[in-house]
């Protein structure tokens, strides 16, 4: 059944039309149960081909096709117009999430075995993304990334130079670095999804993590928790490069790459790009220290990737098992390598020495989500932080934010304010 109350967003308009759901089928032709998966990292196209292909060599009941279409989100929506629905999709852990879940696309699956490898974090990552807490699980999450500092290790071993630990340990090292006439940081802010690398990294140590749910609670404000954020988002521009709205992702990826900035202020996500123009080049990364308490140093993380079986799957126990067969430690450790992800299931992996600057805040759990993943798409936060850092006026900044939040959460504040009366009267 289709849940009320979000009628405001484009696309729950579209979730809204599917009525029913096709689950898996059985293929008449072959007899295997035909089982199919969306998934939307394009970039791992070529790991999941593969996978495709051992699964179905190894399987003789069950036929597995894994679709990597070119606008995932965009495709799954269509399809769910059409009542078309995949047996399992692939998406990150943010807001597209938040409205399967709450339109009850997904399935229930709780009594998954896999789910008890899975580390607790994510799974509460996936609770927090609920906008009322609901029963049961909906998502196996797969991989996470990790944003921070990309930093060039070969130019801080022969400066001298140390990892910094505070804001003020960042901001004079990013003095010092200008002082030897080395360019800090490199931003690529032409495309606006860039503007929220930073963003994320320093507000995990400078806002709460449930902000956003705070404020459709009517406890807080954007204004209130996000102005520090934005000031230090107007500092770095000073350490980075003279035109940083003319240059997208692709050209700071290879500008970091040719050695242009000695950091770069990105997830780990992108190092496959950074490495397809320079192979060789001997990067590690650390944690944003975004504010002056050390100790409080958190590293942005949230999950890049999960699975989600769809709701009227008629073969759920087909589908268990393909993911029994994704976590899989060798193909779990396959897709890690490829794409220089951090697993979310419990056991020994090797992650990259990419990541060894960020590898005891990950061993320790001691992560919070982007705060993006809490946004809805409608109110283009990333156009709007572009347009805050070219314009640097921060109160007009924030005042639209909260402005804008309640203009595009409506109807997520009722259900909020509702769910929250509804409790207090219970009690």
């Amino acid at each position: 059944m289709i849940k009320k109350g979000m009628k405001g967003s484009m696309l729950l308009i579209c979730l809204f039309s599917a009525v029913a759901l096709q689950g898996c089928q059985s293929d008449e032709n072959s007899g295997k149960t035909e089982i199919e998966i969306v998934q939307y990292k394009q970039e791992a196209t070529s790991y999941f081909d593969n996978l495709e292909e051992e699964f179905n060599k190894t399987h003789d009941d069950i036929h597995l096709t894994i679709e990597s279409p070119n606008d995932a989100t965009t495709v799954m929506r269509t399809r769910f117009i059409r009542e078309d629905y995949p047996d399992i999709i692939g998406i990150g852990g943010d807001i597209n999430y938040s409205y399967y879940v709450d339109s009850d696309i997904l399935m229930d699956i709780s009594d998954y075995e896999g789910l008890k490898n899975i580390k607790q974090s994510y799974l509460d990552m996936d609770k927090s993304l609920e906008f009322v807490p609901e029963e049961g699980v909906y998502a196996v999450p797969y991989v996470d990334n990790a944003a921070g500092i990309l930093y060039n290790k070969d130019i801080f071993e022969e400066h001298g130079w140390e990892i910094p630990t505070t804001w003020d340990e960042f901001t004079s090292l990013c003095e010092e670095i200008q002082a030897a006439g080395i360019q800090p940081l490199y931003f690529g802010f032409k495309d606006t999804w860039t503007c929220l690398a930073p963003w994320n990294a320093m507000a995990v140590d400078l806002a709460p993590a449930d902000v956003c749910r705070q404020v459709n609670q009517g406890n807080t404000t954007f204004t209130e928790e996000y102005k520090e954020i934005a000031e230090k988002m107007l500092t770095l521009l000073d350490y980075g490069e003279k035109e940083a709205f003319a240059y997208g992702y692709n050209d700071a990826c290879t500008a970091f790459a040719n050695g242009e900035a000695a950091m770069y202020t990105i997830g780990s996500y992108a190092i496959p790009q950074i490495l397809s123009t320079n192979p060789d080049m001997n990067i590690d990364s650390f944690v944003f220290p975004a504010s002056n308490e050390a100790d409080g140093n958190v590293l942005n993380s949230g999950i890049d990737l999960q699975f989600c079986v769809t709701a009227d799957c008629q073969n759920k126990e087909a589908a268990y098992e393909v993911l029994d067969f994704l976590l899989e430690k060798e193909n779990m450790q396959s897709y890690l390598d490829d794409q220089n992800a951090v697993p979310c299931e419990e056991g020994d992996f090797t992650l990259s020495p990419m990541l060894d600057g960020m590898t005891s805040y990950i061993e320790e759990g001691k992560m919070l989500d982007y705060q993006d993943h809490y946004y809805p798409s409608e109110m283009a936060v990333d156009a709007q932080i572009q347009t805050f850092l070219i314009r640097k006026d921060v109160d007009t900044f924030l005042n639209k934010f909260d402005s804008d939040w309640l203009r595009y959460n409506e109807d997520i504040i009722s259900k909020v304010q509702k769910y929250e009366e509804e409790q207090g009267k219970e009690s």
